[in-house]
This record gives structure tokens, C-alpha cells and sequence, in this order.
């Protein structure tokens, strides 16, 4: 079978849809309900690499917990982001129009949890939100080039 015949067909397209939608509602639990209250004040961090620097030349300074949390944790969980976006949507797949549609998707993202206050605002998760993005998004290209060379 080529590229086109499976990785697109109206059923694979389908599971890819309902794991974007099933990722969309467990990300949106993890990021505004899950141990979520709402603070008083409104946080942010408008500098880049402000929290990401201290975390990774003073992780004597914090726990395991803290470190993986920030550092792994806001890459890990958005490598799927790079997988179904692309998948998906035929504009996507070019490295820069995904990369738009990712920094505005998590742009919304810390808009919201600024206004609503049941997280913080960080530029710095944008910087590692993207990353993780773009890990996926590298795993799916390269997945895609393997199945063509295999069909050769």
C-alpha cells in the first residue's frame, strides 16, 4: 500500500481525529481543571528563557519533581501536537505555517490561562510547548519519509 492509499484514507484520518480530539480534552483538564483553582492575582513572565534558565544551570535548587514537571513535562506533552496538526491538515505540513498554527494555538492557550487565572502566563511555555511540537512534528516527517523510501 502507498503513502496515500492508508496514510490518508477516510478511516485513518478518523482514529487520527479522535486521538486529536481525546488529546485536546485531556490537555484541556491537565491545563485548566485538573488541581486548577482560580488565584487572586494575575502571574506572568514576559522575558524569555527566565524560568528555563534557572532550571536547567541551578537544578540544585529544585527538586526532581519541579525540574521534570517544567522542563520535560511542557515538551512531552505537546509532541503529539506535532504529529496529528500535520496529519490532519494539508497546510500544515510545511514547517512554517505549522509552526504559526502551533505558537497561536498555545498563545490562546496562556492568553487563557492569564484571563481565567488558573495558571500562569510564561513565555517560556510557548518556548517549550513548541519544541515538544516540533519533536513530533520531526517524528512525523521522518515517519512519512520512511514510508516513502519503503515503497520504492
Amino acid at each position: 500500500m502507498n503513502e496515500r492509499s492508508w496514510l490518508h484514507s477516510r478511516w485513518m484520518l478518523a482514529i487520527v481525529a479522535c486521538m486529536a480530539v481525546l488529546y485536546t480534552l485531556i490537555m484541556g483538564n491537565l491545563l485548566f481543571v485538573s488541581g486548577r483553582t482560580p488565584g487572586v492575582n494575575y502571574q506572568y513572565n514576559l522575558v524569555p528563557l527566565e524560568t528555563i534558565k534557572p532550571l536547567l544551570f541551578e537544578k540544585n535548587r529544585y527538586h526532581t519533581e519541579a525540574w521534570v514537571k517544567n522542563l520535560f513535562g511542557n515538551i512531552v506533552l505537546f509532541i503529539p501536537l506535532g504529529i496529528w496538526i500535520p496529519w490532519l491538515f494539508r497546510m500544515c505540513r510545511k514547517f512554517l505555517p505549522f509552526t504559526g498554527i502551533v505558537a497561536l494555538l498555545l498563545l490562546a492557550v496562556e492568553i487563557t490561562q492569564l484571563i481565567t487565572r488558573v495558571g500562569s502566563f510564561d513565555v517560556d511555555d510557548i518556548i517549550l510547548n513548541t519544541l515538544g511540537a516540533w519533536i513530533g512534528y520531526i517524528g512525523f516527517a521522518l515517519f512519512i519519509y520512511s514510508q516513502r523510501k519503503t515503497r520504492k
